[in-house]
Parts: C-alpha cells; structure tokens; sequence
C-alpha cells in the first residue's frame, strides 16, 4: 500500500528533515535538502510532534506507527503533522536528525572528523535515545517504507553535513555511504543484535575505532584512482 493514510492527510508537499527543530526538510529520498520556515509559535506543536514519534516509533515499531497516532499523542490535527513533515519517512528523519549533531562542521579540524561523527552518531545509541531508529533497522530489510526512511536520514543530514566540510568533493555521495557503513553497522551489531564482543566494548575504544575506520572512507582514496580528499 502506496502511504494510503498519509496521502489522505497530506496538506502540502513532502519534506525530509534537516534540523533538530523540524524547520527544514529534502523534497524526496536522496535530493538536496529545500528549506522550509515556520513561524516561532509553531515550534511547541513541532516538539510534541517529534516527542510523540519517539515513543510511537519505540513503542509500536516503524511499519505500524501512523500519523494517526503520532498526531493523537501530539495532541494535534494529523495534518499539521503532514504540514510540517510531508511523510511517515520524512518524520522519521527528523525524529533521527534531532538526536545527532551533524550540521556544523565549520569548526572541526579535518583530521578529527572520522571521531566527531562517529561520536556524533554513537551517543544517541549510547543514551538509549534512539529506541525509535532501533525500531526501524530492524524493519528495513523487510520493509520498504523503513528503508526508505533511513535513506531519507542519509539524504537529508548525511551528505550535507558532510558536504560542508569537503565542498569540493567530487565523490562524496560515495564516502558518505561508506560513512554510513560504519555508522549504522557498529549501531546495529552493539545496540539491535547485541552482537559481542562489539555489544560490550568499552564505548570510548568504540568511538576511537569507527572514527578511524571513518576517516579513512572520508579522506583516503577510493579504489579506481579517485583522489583523496584530504
């Protein structure tokens, strides 16, 4: 089913989000980020939103939360939940996004990027905040519309983030990929699968380890003769 109950609430068009507040979004999974502004007295109905799909992602996993629901714990009209978010998957991605620290890589020096994002990624997982995120790797190898949602997490914060630090970059979709390897993979097998002995690795060795691996997929070069970016 082609997000049937999300079409029928739909109040304009589709955005992935791009910021901690909701404020900004992606038209699509994997286009640039198209910003989009709303006045300050609408941002409490923005956090409710995004606090209501935190516990309905965790509580009833990605396939079966709906907007319905997400609105009816917000305590708002399901549209205003389409308004400000465009899809099921675009409220995912901000519900991710505002639990990572991606944006603003202006003051980070380049050798120390692979350990700020592997940091940046980790330390929701390593709070227990990000339940909702857990819910939906499980789902994404049998669902499409969680996979979808991921991607939109990768379209949307991923890549422009990244795309701030290494502007020039002609192969950063790419490194950005194998960023999320490594990112999703360490999430997976220490806070999904409880796979050891990554599970209970000291988290600091953890950190340490995926920033390298990091660094390299963002700075050395890729098979093929591309150059490094750093």
């Amino acid at each position: 089913m082609q997000h049937s109950e999300e079409a029928q609430e739909a109040a304009g068009p589709g955005v992935l989000g791009g910021s901690a507040d909701g404020s900004a979004g992606a038209s699509g999974v994997g286009r640039p980020p198209v910003e989009r502004r709303f006045g300050p007295r609408s941002a409490p109905a923005r956090r409710a939103i995004l606090e209501a799909a935190r516990v309905r992602f965790a509580a009833d996993g990605y396939e079966k939360a709906t907007i319905r629901a997400i609105a009816a714990e917000a305590g708002v009209d399901p549209a205003m939940v389409m308004r400000y978010y465009g899809s099921k998957a675009g409220l995912f991605a901000v519900t991710v996004g505002a639990e990572s620290e991606l944006a603003d890589l202006s003051r980070v020096l380049r050798e120390e990027i692979g350990r700020h994002f592997a940091r940046a990624l980790l330390d929701p997982w390593e709070r227990g905040v990000n339940s909702a995120e857990a819910a939906v790797l499980r789902a994404a190898p049998t669902h499409p519309e969680a996979a979808r949602a991921i991607q939109a997490t990768f379209a949307g914060r991923l890549v422009p983030a990244l795309r701030g630090a290494f502007p020039d970059e002609p192969e950063l979709e790419t490194r950005a990929g194998l960023v999320m390897t490594q990112s999703l993979g360490a999430a997976l097998l220490r806070y999904v699968l409880c796979v050891e002995p990554v599970a209970s690795m000291d988290y600091e060795t953890l950190v340490e380890s995926v920033g390298a691996a990091i660094q390299l997929h963002l700075t050395a070069p890729l098979p093929g003769g591309a150059e490094a970016s750093g």
